[in-house]
């Protein structure tokens, strides 16, 4: 039997994909198909990853907190990350782990265990990640040696500022530069799988 993987709120897969080439039984919990907050996870559950929506909880929308506060979009993306880890509880995996970027999540379930930046598993560019959980650490090459890459900046032709290229050609508040920003970048994916399989 193929050990299981959740892949909770994966929405591309892009953090799974590792496990999947591998011959795993991966299972992507994400809308439209499932919702986490109603998904009963099988028994036997070998692995868990979990990337809940990060609008309301990340650093670079700190200026919307308190509208969203009063408007109930805070509670209602706590009630996914509290639905993540209801499953994580109930399925008592092997390994867990849950990531969002810099921001408040972090008063609610306390310090992160590790986080990193894309560049620190060979993708170009910087989009600093935090994760909790119960996991081996994935294997960062040490800062700019042969092995890492330094990351890609673009430069705002208008004010000088630097800009992550992800940043810059997925700005925007459509729904498909959220998802563009949100994927899992694959040397990380690699490197977790390496570490946690």
């Amino acid at each position: 039997m193929n050990k299981i993987i959740l892949d909770l709120c994966g929405g591309t897969g892009s953090w799974s994909k590792p496990y999947k080439d591998a011959g795993y039984d991966v299972r992507l919990i994400t809308i439209p198909q499932y919702d986490v907050r109603t998904y009963i996870p099988p028994v036997n559950v070998y692995g868990i990853l979990a990337a809940p929506p990060c609008t309301d909880f990340s650093l670079s929308g700190a200026q919307y907190w308190k509208v969203k506060d009063q408007d109930g979009r805070t509670i209602d993306s706590m009630g996914i990350v509290m639905a993540c880890l209801m499953i994580i509880a109930k399925s008592r995996p092997k390994f867990w782990a849950l990531e969002n970027p810099v921001g408040r999540l972090k008063q609610w379930l306390g310090k992160y265990i590790m986080t990193f930046n894309p560049c620190d598993f060979g993708d170009p560019y910087t989009k600093k990640t935090c994760l909790w959980g119960n996991f081996n650490m994935p294997f960062k090459e040490p800062l700019f040696n042969d092995k890492s890459v330094k990351p890609e900046y673009i430069i705002c032709p208008t004010n000088g500022d630097r800009y992550s290229p992800v940043s810059w050609y997925t700005g925007g508040k459509s729904d498909k530069t959220k998802e563009l920003r949100s994927i899992t970048p694959p040397g990380f994916a690699k490197a977790f799988f390496e570490a946690n399989n």
